[in-house]
């Protein structure tokens, strides 16, 4: 291990995350089932709904997931270095006023909201130190470090190894003085929106995927009955219930997602922004692929 890094307390939070990635894919995958069977009608709506509600926040939980499993607090004589997912923050050491454990403080530290175990993200105001942005894992054993901008809670998993590498960091000086960085996932999102390329292929995806949905919206009420597959002896195309369109739009738009999250975090450095644009362009392909399938399968 890297004698500079403190990681934060890893295995409850992503126990907690994994579990409910697992719950809510669990409850997608029913409801899309339930979707594909349904009639249309108001089951069909209560269906729809479940399964967007409950796969809606699936990426999220995926992404905080990953964070956590590559998190990471690296003190060393020149700067503190945080890595939390697409969230990077470097703070020379210069810059920093004081480190104290939250404990210390004679108002309690509230969290922001929401607040799971292995995601303790966010900003809050406390009316003793200010402005608090919180990028820890865990409530307990929260470390504050200040700097004239702002407070940041970090929970290092080794909270005490942390303060005493501080102050002997401090009592040696710095080596090379280093400059102030932060990155903020919208930071990236930004940066990548000033590429047209980026843009085009965004935009284009975004509206593929949604003209898809709208057509096979409109397409189900006025068609009882689509051919999905081909039986594999007679060679005749078996027709199914049109409601297992709705399928085809759905599958779009998780590979969708999955893709721009993807490119995200390839954009960030300047080496693999190429494979980002790669992804995107897979990304609005596949989104034009289901699209061509849909009109296969209605000429059919």
């Amino acid at each position: 291990m890297n004698p500079d890094s403190y990681p934060p307390a890893r295995r409850r939070g992503i126990v907690v995350h994994l579990t409910l990635v697992a719950l809510l894919a669990l409850l997608s995958t029913a409801a899309f089932i339930s979707l594909s069977r349904a009639v249309v009608g108001p089951f069909f709506v209560a269906y729809l709904l479940g399964a967007i509600v409950t796969f809606v926040p699936l990426p999220l939980l995926v992404y905080r997931t990953y964070s956590l499993a590559r998190a990471d607090y690296r003190l060393g004589r020149d700067s503190l270095a945080i890595r939390w997912g697409l969230r990077v923050e470097d703070i020379p050491l210069s810059d920093i006023e004081w480190v104290r454990p939250a404990d210390d403080l004679t108002r309690p530290l509230g969290l922001p909201f929401p607040s799971l175990p292995g995601a303790i993200l966010g900003l809050r105001r406390h009316p003793d130190i200010g402005l608090v942005e919180y990028i820890a894992s865990e409530s307990k054993n929260l470390l504050l470090v200040a700097t004239s901008r702002r407070v940041f809670a970090i929970s290092p998993l080794d909270a005490q190894g942390f303060m005493h590498k501080f102050a002997r960091s401090v009592e040696l000086g710095s080596l090379s003085p280093t400059e102030a960085h932060s990155v903020y996932p919208t930071f990236i999102m930004a940066r990548a929106w000033d590429s047209p390329l980026a843009r085009y292929l965004w935009l284009s995806a975004l509206f593929l995927n949604l003209g898809l949905l709208v057509w096979v919206s409109l397409l189900i009420p006025t068609l009882p009955q689509v051919a999905l597959e081909v039986n594999a002896v007679s060679g005749v195309a078996e027709t199914v219930p049109s409601t297992q369109l709705i399928l085809l739009p759905l599958a779009s738009a998780l590979l969708g997602v999955s893709g721009w999250l993807a490119g995200l975090s390839f954009y960030r450095w300047e080496k693999q922004r190429p494979l980002a644009f790669v992804v995107w362009i897979s990304g609005a392909l596949s989104s034009l692929a289901f699209l061509i399938a849909v009109l296969f399968i209605i000429s059919n």
